[in-house]
């Protein structure tokens, strides 16, 4: 009887005993029972009747005037491929960076224009697609990546992002309320330190080890493990320590409302779960789109966009830029959300 008076005195972890597996559940029928991918292709310069061929299978067909249109539209991300004529030969210019789209991409153009084989490929060299059948052999190109690129290597960076914002956030969290439960807030409230300051520093001082940490994860993944690296090591290490940096302080922001470790556990479904789902691992464009807009306010899917656009893209700080930015602020409001939440302890 006394534990099922404290469960009921207790409507926090009532409500999340019932809520939080509904509610990851209900992700993930979401993030599973989307649509098929439909992948998007580019034509330039095609003949008449395979373009015709091409836009009555099921894939989205765009015809470009130019092929330096289809070109910028792969780099942009509007397409997945586009599909060309060179000296008389068909090519297909891949994106590469996911492998899934890829294979959507050479699925449908060998069973669109009737070869009956999957197609075999190699980076920029020419090799055949397909048994020719009553079509030329295209010729498939990719623009990242390559045919030797793995599934790991595709969401590899959304794993740093992931294993980085994760851990931090527990060890944030958990070492923010020991803090609070041994006394040592309270100390602090009451000498002359204002709460900015208290929040700065409990931010250098769980930042120092919890950026050594996501240090330690990008550099194993890459150096270790082997993770594809197009880009700058430097530009991945600003995202991880960037990624750290709102972990931390989102973990310290939420461990103000949370009495005891286990009710700060009990924070993971809700933060941490629906952060994985719209990171990156899985295809948002196979969604609900009534959910996939989700995405938006997730820090983590900013941070995996990021190292995903610099480990396998190999892009520069033009494209990483926006993602910086809105870690960077969101660290900042986080932050400030901390000093307001200081008054709830006590206020100075």
């Amino acid at each position: 009887m006394r534990i099922i008076r404290q469960f009921l005195h207790d409507k926090r972890t009532l409500a999340l005993l019932i809520l939080a597996p509904i509610l990851v559940l209900t992700l993930l029928y979401l993030v599973f029972n989307g649509e098929d991918y439909t992948p998007k292709i580019g034509t330039a310069g095609l003949p008449a009747p395979v373009e015709q061929r091409l836009a009555e299978g099921k894939a989205g067909i765009t015809s470009f005037s130019s092929l330096q249109d289809a070109v910028e539209a792969l780099k942009a991300g509007s397409i997945d491929a586009y599909v060309f004529i060179e000296e008389g030969k068909p090519i297909v210019k891949l994106e590469g960076s996911d492998p899934s789209k890829s294979k959507a991409v050479l699925l449908f153009i060998g069973n669109t224009l009737g070869h009956t084989s999957e197609p075999t490929s190699s980076g920029a060299s020419e090799s055949p697609l397909v048994e020719p059948g009553n079509l030329p052999q295209p010729i498939v190109q990719y623009l990242h990546g390559g045919p030797d690129m793995t599934t790991f290597d595709n969401l590899g960076s959304v794993f740093i992002g992931v294993f980085t914002f994760f851990y931090v956030f527990l060890i944030a969290g958990v070492s923010f309320l020991k803090e609070r439960t041994s006394g040592t807030l309270e100390r602090l409230l009451a000498t002359p330190l204002r709460r900015h300051e208290i929040v700065i520093g409990y931010m250098l001082g769980f930042g120092l080890f919890t950026g050594i940490q996501s240090l330690v994860i990008a550099a194993f993944s890459i150096h270790v493990l082997g993770l594809m690296l197009v880009g700058s090591i430097w530009y991945v290490l600003l995202i991880t320590v960037l990624i750290s940096a709102t972990a931390l302080s989102f973990g310290i922001l939420l461990s103000s409302f949370a009495g005891s470790e286990f009710q700060l556990m009990q924070f993971i479904p809700l933060v941490i779960v629906p952060q994985v789902f719209f990171s990156g691992l899985f295809n948002l464009e196979s969604m609900s789109p009534w959910i996939s807009w989700l995405s938006h306010i997730m820090p983590l899917a900013y941070g995996a966009d990021a190292l995903k656009s610099v480990m396998i893209k190999g892009e520069g700080w033009s494209s990483i830029a926006f993602d910086v930015y809105v870690l960077a602020g969101l660290c900042i409001v986080f932050m400030s959300a901390n000093i307001i939440a200081l008054r709830k302890h006590r206020a100075l």
